[in-house]
Formats: C-alpha cells, sequence, structure tokens
C-alpha cells in the first residue's frame, strides 16, 4: 500500500479515512518522536539570524559564520521545548536555541529532507524512476495524439458539416492553440508548493476525458470547434511540465537520457494519431477518432489515478510541514518554500511565475534564438499532417488507412537516432560533469549541430522526391530525417535552457513561441502546398531550416555563451 501513499488515490484515501490505515501512514505518524530528525539546524540558524534559509553573499558588518552558528545550537541543545523562550530581552529559536535577530529574523524551525531521505524525489529507486518516466510518456501520447487524431477525419467533417478543407482545419488549429495557451495557467500553478503537480495532471486528465464526449456529439460545427479548443487547453499540463517532472526525479548527469525518452514520446503521439484514427474514420466516421482519443485517455487517467506519485520535492516538504505541525501543535515548524512564500508579495509571485518566463524570450539572445529555433521545428511538424496527405493520397493513390502507416517514417527516424545519441551522453558529456554535479551549460550543444543540418535535409529529400516516377519510400526515408534533426535539437535545447543560469526561467515561457509556431502554421502552408505542389510547398520551409542551422554555434562561440 506504501506504494500507492503519494498518489492521488492514496491522498484521497488518507483524507477520506483521517490517515488511520497503517499502510497509508508515513514514518513521522508512526513514530511521532522522529519529528525532530527533519529539523534542519543548519537553515534554522541562518533563518533566525537573516530571515531566509541561506545567508547573504555580502554582509555590510561582521556577521557569524554558519560554523558559529553550528556550535553555538551545539551549546544549547537543552533548548527542546515547542514554546518560545525569552531570556534577557533577547528571544531564542525554540528548537535550536539561536538567538532571534530582532530586525531581520525568523524564528521558525526548517524541515527538510534528510540526507538520503526515502521520500526525496532525487533519491527513489531506479525501478520506479522509470516507472514515472513512462507514466509521463504515456500521458503525453494519450493528449499528443489528440491533435493528430483530429487530421485522419477530415475528409469526413468537411462532408457531415458542409465546411471548407481550411476551415475543417481550425479543429486543429484551436486544439493546438488550446494546449498553447493552457500552460500559461497550469504550469505557474504546478510550482506552487501548495498544489504540487499530481492535482494539475490527475484534475485536467480527468476533464480531458469527460470533453472528448460533447466533441464526439457535437450537432453543429462551431459547437465542435468550442470542444476541441477546451479539450486542448485542459490537455496541456504535461506537454509544457512533463520535462519538469522528470528534472524533478532526475539528477543533471542523468536527467537528459529521461528527457530524451520524453521526447519520442511526444514524436509517438502525432506519429501515432494519423494511423490509429485513419482505419477508424474509414470504417465508422470521424467521431470514432474521437471515441478512440477518450478510450486512451481514460485509461490513462485510470493508470496514473493509482499510480503516479507526487513528484514536487517542494509539495512533498510543505505536506510533511503540515504534518508535523499537525503532530506536534508547533506552528513555527514550516518548510523553505513557505518561509519563501512570506516574504514574497502578490505582485512578486506573479512577475516570477508570469511575467519574467515570458520577458527572458526577448530580452535574452540565447533564449530567443533557441526558442525560435525549436518554434520553426515544431510548426513543420504539424505541416506534414496536410503534406503528407497531399503527396500520398494524391499522387501515390495511398488509402486514408495507409496515409497513416507513411508517418512511421517519422517515429523510425527518432528511434533509430536515440541510441547513438545516449551513447554520446555516456561518452562525452557525463564525463564533464564536475565533482558538484554541475556542467557548463553549452556542453549540451554540439549534438545540435548535426541536427541543424538534418531538418532542412529532410525538407528537400521530402519535396524533391515526392513524384510519381519516384518509389513511395523516398519520401519516407527523407521524413525520418526531420526526426533525427528534431530529436537532437530538441534534447539539446531542452537541457541547455534547464541548466543555464537564468532564473525564473519555467516551461510556461519557454515553450510559448513553438506553441504560436504550432498552432498557425497547418493552416498557412495547406493553402501552400495546394497551389505550389509538394516540391515548390517545402523551398519556403526549407530555406528558413538552411538558413537559421547556426543559432547553435552562436550560443557557443558567439557572443552570448
Amino acid at each position: 500500500m506504501e506504494a500507492f501513499r503519494d498518489t492521488a488515490f492514496g491522498q484521497i484515501a488518507r483524507l477520506a479515512t483521517g490517515n488511520k490505515i497503517p499502510q497509508l501512514q508515513y514514518e513521522e505518524e508512526r513514530n511521532p518522536e522522529l519529528w525532530r530528525a527533519y529539523i534542519n539546524e543548519a537553515k534554522s540558524a541562518n533563518a533566525a539570524r537573516y530571515g531566509q534559509v541561506e545567508p547573504p553573499e555580502k554582509e555590510d558588518g561582521d556577521r557569524r559564520s554558519v560554523d558559529d552558528a553550528e556550535s553555538q545550537i551545539t551549546e544549547r541543545n537543552s533548548f527542546n521545548s515547542s514554546t518560545t523562550i525569552v531570556s534577557d530581552g533577547q528571544e531564542y529559536n525554540d528548537v535550536t536555541g539561536l538567538v532571534v535577530d530582532p530586525d531581520r529574523g525568523k524564528n521558525v524551525s526548517v524541515v527538510d529532507f534528510l540526507p538520503n531521505d526515502p521520500e526525496n524525489p532525487q533519491n527513489w529507486s531506479l525501478p520506479k524512476k522509470v516507472f514515472v518516466t513512462f507514466q509521463i510518456c504515456f500521458l503525453t501520447i494519450g493528449v499528443y495524439i489528440g491533435s493528430a487524431i483530429y487530421s485522419a477525419g477530415l475528409l469526413d467533417v468537411m462532408k457531415v458539416f458542409g465546411v471548407s478543407q481550411v476551415a475543417a482545419l481550425l479543429g486543429l488549429t484551436l486544439f493546438v492553440a488550446g494546449y498553447g495557451l493552457g500552460p500559461m495557467i497550469w504550469s505557474p500553478l504546478s510550482e506552487i508548493p501548495q498544489i504540487g503537480r499530481n492535482p494539475i495532471y490527475i484534475g485536467t486528465l480527468f476533464v480531458f476525458v469527460l470533453l472528448q464526449i460533447p466533441t464526439a456529439l457535437s450537432v453543429n460545427f462551431g459547437m465542435l470547434l468550442a470542444f476541441r479548443f477546451l479539450t486542448g487547453f485542459v490537455g496541456s499540463p504535461v506537454l509544457a511540465t512533463g520535462g519538469a517532472t522528470l528534472a524533478d526525479i532526475w539528477s543533471p548527469r542523468k536527467r537528459a537520457y529521461a528527457i530524451g525518452v520524453w521526447g519520442v514520446a511526444a514524436v509517438c503521439g502525432p506519429v501515432l494519431g494519423p494511423l490509429v484514427g485513419g482505419f477508424a474514420v474509414t470504417s465508422k466516421g470521424w467521431t470514432w477518432a474521437i471515441w478512440e482519443l477518450m478510450w486512451l485517455s481514460g485509461f490513462a487517467f485510470v493508470f496514473l489515478f493509482f499510480c503516479l506519485p507526487e513528484t514536487s520535492a517542494q509539495n512533498i516538504l510543505f505536506r510533511r510541514s503540515q504534518r508535523l505541525r499537525k503532530l506536534t501543535g508547533n506552528q513555527k515548524l514550516i518548510c523553505e518554500p513557505e518561509l519563501v512564500a512570506e516574504s514574497m508579495s502578490g505582485r512578486d509571485i506573479v512577475m516570477i511565475s508570469l511575467v519574467r518566463p515570458f520577458s527572458l524570450n526577448f530580452t535574452e539572445p540565447m533564449v530567443f534564438l533557441l526558442n525560435l529555433y525549436i518554434a520553426l521545428v515544431y510548426g513543420l511538424l504539424y505541416i506534414w499532417f496536410e503534406s503528407f496527405p497531399i503527396v500520398f493520397s494524391g499522387i501515390y493513390g495511398f488509402s486514408l488507412g495507409l496515409q497513416g502507416l507513411a508517418f512511421l517514417g517519422i517515429l523510425i527516424g527518432a528511434l533509430i537516432v536515440m541510441p547513438p545519441f545516449f551513447w554520446y551522453l555516456h561518452r562525452y558529456v557525463e564525463p564533464q560533469f564536475d565533482a558538484n554535479g554541475d556542467l557548463k551549460p553549452e556542453k549540451r550543444l554540439p549534438a545540435a549541430f548535426i541536427g541543424a543540418f538534418c531538418v532542412p535535409i529532410c525538407l528537400f529529400w521530402f519535396g524533391w522526391s515526392s513524384r510519381p516516377d519516384v518509389h513511395w519510400i523516398m519520401p519516407i526515408i527523407g521524413s525520418g530525417w526531420f526526426s533525427v534533426g528534431s530529436f537532437l535539437l530538441f534534447n539539446s535545447a531542452l537541457n541547455y535552457l534547464r541548466i543555464s543560469s537564468l532564473r525564473g526561467f519555467s516551461p510556461c515561457g519557454e515553450r510559448s513561441l513553438p506553441k504560436l509556431f504550432r498552432r498557425w502554421f497547418p493552416a498557412l502552408r495547406w493553402c501552400h502546398v495546394r497551389e505550389t505542389g509538394s516540391r515548390l510547398g517545402q523551398l519556403p520551409a526549407g530555406i528558413p531550416g538552411n538558413s537559421v542551422h547556426s543559432n547553435p554555434v552562436c550560443v557557443i562561440q558567439g557572443p552570448y555563451q
């Protein structure tokens, strides 16, 4: 039962039973005396002196060091009462016994993780980390497939509702727009310690499943578009914070492997959508593609409800401090996130959570260049949904189901590039970490050089091989180069942005440009490809793809390193 304790099911069961089920209790609930071990005396000492857990880098006057604080803790280890002690006009911390600075200090006891605390996500066992990574990947596929699965039923949507193909494409465009706007709300909420990641994942996924019902039962085109937008909006959290969840559990040295697997899952969704939806639409019409999406996401909801634990270390500490306050009656037991929140105003929270991530996109050249590049690659991914039917149906005469099979070239390309990329990480990147587990961010980018050339190769190959006198396998092979390039670019850029020294950077701002591009590319490019043909239609994408391949070089060798 302990395996279910930190899942949504386990937390609801604890709440419903008043924490009376022994198998769902935490260690401090079984052994109330254990609470003292969770107090970080060094951080409590800093809070008593400076009002924060870390000492300021520079002080105007002479300040005692943390070593002095620890010696004072040892001298006053007799202070074990749960009430504040005031003596000789001085206030002492009720646990550490340190003098509380009357001007800046705070009389609190900071709750923290133990050195090898099993509740710290970074200390979880390898099988547990792999299982959580698998769940995030499965959730990503279950939501991401919702965009492309609709494209298989475009012709049926046009026939049923009597709309043009450009209008029918709005069902795809608005879905993507929804999960482009959703992270502006969901991502900051998942970073709040009092909320965490699980309530966002599970709550929005439940609504996502329910919204498939009115989508499939839409009686007019406006109703269909409205619910497509809403489903994209509530299905967006994992697309923006999935990488943050993986960063919660994997150390910087191993994080790139997990991000790589997650990147393949992100490709699987859009690639499998036309394949899964194509045969269903051929047999039962466009609504069956939506029903399939409901079945898949419904299974994902049940799976994650019972199996996905909370991964936010801040939320785990917050809930631990809540339990300790309830067990001891000592309201001065707080965690670091609570202490930080006490010193922040509402304006500070808004600036850090919403404004700063977006401003970094336009004020930091290296962030802008990499985000612009990722945005272009994301936009190109959604172009395939309009280019493939024109090529494989119009030129090669594929049926709707077989068109979906043509997308497998993109997935195979990602699977082929993953093993050598992992070998590169193990052989060249990992040895460059220092003793503290740190790595210069630019060391993540060399693999992007190869990826930068693969994308334009893919576009020109696909465009100029898509003609009746060339076998259909050639454009499929060409499309595989896209996933090779996007895989290397995605992983290099994402890991670079994660470990760079930019404070306040979040998935909300990191993915804003990519979402803007992929939102409008499908409809705009369909009109162009329809008018010019597949060969000329790929040139406007291939030329900018070739012209911006130097962006990673600018970051490493240019003035922005």
